[in-house]
């Protein structure tokens, strides 16, 4: 395609220049990791996939390509489970990865904040701020892997949301690549700034569609001294809400993780990743997996929890419980967590959805939802789990039985059209914390109003007139198609 194209081929070489030879790949096996999705749903192409290793770098690619009128896909750990960070199948779209910009630029624990590049793997962001006996809370099971400069431009979520916020709750200042290739610096540690827009925003959770975030100053928080996990056996969702309720009441702000199991996704975990274990030895409707952290030493937080779980034991809302005596304990009950959505894979795959309602409309949801998925798909079997104290539920399916996942698969834009609408209805949103991308373009036209759909498409124009950065994702331009 470059040898037909003698100006691409010499914008192509003028973008390689500006990087240095450690700073592009264009070798087919070498640019395969960065054209295929983590679901392997929307496999794409790309005559070359730019690496710069600085700001100033990167914001010369962006000059260069708007001059030559090059699309652009940022891209991040390439995690994503939306389709939003990988180029479209039509060879036109150059990848650019910000995984050599990997600096932590300054952790000032006196101001509880950390400055990092876009690059930065989570897990080493979590681990600088340890080192300074701080915490940088956001936590998904792909933290070994995602990057800092994805999680904010999708807005992540995670498990720690009910205490700390999803990411952009996370972040103080930024420092972004427009589309232009200017470069705009709002690398500021303010708490208070009440100086005009709150610019960032519109960058944070939108998936690269209108800026590149090459840098963030991300807030940190004191280390907690107690951590206590446990894991709850509950007849139903609306014991799981009350247990949640008289938790909080009775802790303040001290529940950091509130995570809601159905026994199919207990079970299809346990058989499908078997170095699990299950932590209860009877059966039960669902589980709750709960975690509370305070600052203080002692043996406090242990003692309001073992009251919470006792009173809601009395009160029938708790049919069993285990409370994690060590740390590997803990991690134990939380890797069941993590490898529900691997063990789904495992099992055949299936649909999935990532919708969130209000709190006290989970149980209602759960149940309603339910019972509409098995009467379109009676083949079904609902592996619902997720982040029940924000309201955030993974509500997915699987086949009952391997033999029947094309059935089940053919229905996909029934049940999803059910699931999501009755998510709508009830006052949520068809996506919590993944993002639209290209999977759920189609329901931005469903579920969004038009005054939404005309604003963001404003902005859009605005920053990014000639659509190149990260086109067909998030909000669609006629000219995205391809």
């Amino acid at each position: 395609m470059i040898q037909e194209n003698p100006p691409l081929t010499s914008a192509l070489e003028a973008i390689k220049a500006a990087v240095g030879p450690q700073g592009w790949l264009e070798a087919a096996d070498d640019v395969a990791p960065y054209v295929l999705d983590w679901r392997r749903k929307w496999p794409g192409a790309s005559p070359l996939v730019v690496r710069p290793a600085c700001t100033q770098e990167l914001a010369e690619v962006m000059r260069l390509c708007t001059a030559h009128q090059i699309s652009v896909v940022p891209q991040s750990g390439n995690t994503g489970l939306v389709g939003g960070s990988g180029p479209r199948a039509n060879g036109r779209d150059i990848v650019l990865s910000l995984n050599r910009m990997t600096t932590i630029r300054e952790v000032d624990p006196v101001n509880n904040t950390m400055t990092v590049e876009a690059g930065c793997i989570l897990a080493d962001i979590q681990a600088a701020a340890d080192d300074h006996d701080r915490i940088y809370p956001l936590s998904l099971a792909a933290e070994g892997s995602c990057r800092i400069g994805g999680n904010l431009s999708t807005n992540a979520g995670g498990t720690n949301v009910l205490r700390y916020g999803n990411a952009r709750d996370h972040v103080l200042g930024l420092e972004v690549v427009l589309a232009d290739g200017r470069i705009w610096d709002g690398l500021r540690g303010l708490r208070k700034d009440n100086t005009g827009y709150d610019l960032k925003q519109l960058f944070l959770g939108s998936e690269g569609t209108l800026g590149i975030i090459t840098a963030a100053v991300l807030k940190l928080w004191p280390k907690p001294r107690q951590t206590v996990t446990s894991w709850l056996g509950v007849p139903n969702a609306h014991a799981a809400v009350a247990i949640l309720n008289k938790a909080q009441a009775a802790s303040g702000s001290q529940i950091t993780g509130f995570e809601y199991i159905v026994r199919d996704a207990l079970e299809l975990t346990l058989t499908n990743m078997p170095q699990n274990r299950n932590p209860l030895t009877g059966t039960h409707a669902a589980c709750v997996l709960m975690e509370a952290t305070s600052g203080q030493d002692g043996d406090g937080l242990r003692n309001t929890v073992e009251a919470i779980l006792a009173d809601a034991m009395e009160e029938g809302l708790i049919e069993d419980a285990v409370i994690a005596e060590s740390d590997s304990q803990a991690k134990a009950l939380w890797q069941i967590r993590e490898d529900i959505p691997e063990a789904q894979i495992h099992a055949g795959g299936g649909l999935k959805h990532d919708v969130a309602v209000p709190v006290s409309k989970v149980a209602d949801f759960l149940d309603e939802a339910t019972a509409l998925v098995h009467k379109i798909a009676p083949m079904a079997r609902v592996i619902a789990f997720g982040h029940l104290g924000d309201g955030n539920i993974h509500f997915n399916q699987s086949a009952v039985t391997l033999d029947r996942q094309d059935e089940l698969l053919a229905l996909e834009r029934d049940v999803n059209d059910a699931v999501e609408s009755l998510a709508v209805t009830m006052g949520g949103s068809f996506s919590a914390e993944h993002g639209v991308g290209r999977l759920r373009l189609r329901q931005m036209s469903l579920y969004k109003s038009e005054v939404e759909r005309d604003l963001m498409a404003s902005i859009k124009q605005t920053l990014d007139p000639a659509g190149l950065l990260n086109p067909g994702k998030v909000v669609a331009f006629e000219r995205d198609a391809g």
